[in-house]
């Protein structure tokens, strides 16, 4: 059985109203699947939406993939009835739109409790707004059931009144803040999309930069995406030859009692062998589902 924490390379929104898209769904390959009752569902069309997302979830048939439901705010008229349905469906995780505070998750834990909900269904946090940004260590912190945090870029340029532009230089420091704050506390973070679907050259350069900064994966709005971005945010091949390079030189090196591993020039040291061994355990993870 693989873990089904080791991969968030692709994070696919599929329309919850949408009774094929979730049945395509099952044989997409994303490594998780958010089934959205929020952005991706008109007002008339929630309730139809709660039920259709539920019972395709009751059902077990999306395999290997993490399986979250984004669910409206819990302010709204849907929010309450969508984390009751959604508690009882057993999702993997639940998605909460716009959080702000460590409250609002600390409230969502005992309204998850209050529903019988399983150990097993974690939540994950959208960090999508100015406060939420501000508030990303807290929020991190909140609670033991918080596994995950994904970006909601598009609300954030809004509420920023922020320019898009291709290098994100206006959100970088919220991206920055919130991977500081999942890596402190042992989450998941993930991304934000990318809008042009059909533009694979600039879907391959978000990615790269997310990538390099630090992020597990990126969400996306298109199958027509997942190509580029499980590639990108998978190890090339020289990124597996020169990790197993540090891996052997190290270990020949505390064999023989040298005590220092050089690899092209640079000594390897311990940080650079735990970063080796998560990389060949991801490429292992990759090779084992293709």
């Amino acid at each position: 059985m693989i873990d089904r924490k080791t991969l968030y390379r692709s994070v696919l929104y599929m329309p919850g109203s949408k009774a094929r898209a979730l049945e395509k769904a099952k044989a997409l390959d994303a490594d998780a699947l958010i089934l959205d009752l929020e952005d991706a569902v008109t007002p008339g069309e929630k309730p139809m939406a709660r039920e259709l997302v539920c019972e395709a979830v009751k059902v077990r048939g999306y395999g290997r993939r993490a399986v979250v439901i984004r669910i409206n705010a819990l302010d709204s008229e849907w929010g309450m009835d969508d984390l009751r349905a959604a508690c009882a469906a057993v999702p993997d995780a639940i998605l909460i739109p716009k959080v702000g505070s460590a409250d609002d998750l600390k409230q969502v834990e005992k309204m998850m409790k209050a529903f019988g909900a399983s150990d097993n269904t974690r939540i994950w946090a959208m960090m999508e707004t100015p406060l939420g940004i501000l508030n990303a260590q807290e929020i991190a912190a909140s609670t033991l059931m918080l596994e995950a945090f994904v970006l909601g870029t598009n609300d954030l340029f809004k509420d920023l009144s922020a320019t898009h532009t291709p290098e994100r230089s206006a959100v970088i420091a919220s991206l920055s803040m919130c991977l500081l704050a999942a890596r402190a506390y042992g989450l998941i973070c993930v991304d934000g999309v990318y809008n042009a679907f059909k533009d694979d050259e600039g879907l391959r350069s978000e990615c790269q930069q997310g990538r390099d900064m630090g992020f597990d994966g990126k969400t996306l709005i298109h199958p027509a995406q997942l190509s580029v971005t499980n590639e990108v945010f998978a190890p090339s091949a020289a990124d597996i030859t020169l990790a197993q390079s540090y891996v052997d030189a190290f270990n020949e090196a505390t064999a023989t009692g040298s005590g220092v591993a050089v690899v092209n020039g640079k000594i390897v040291e311990n940080l650079h062998v735990e970063t080796a061994q998560k990389l060949l355990g991801k490429a292992a993870t990759i090779a084992m589902i293709q």
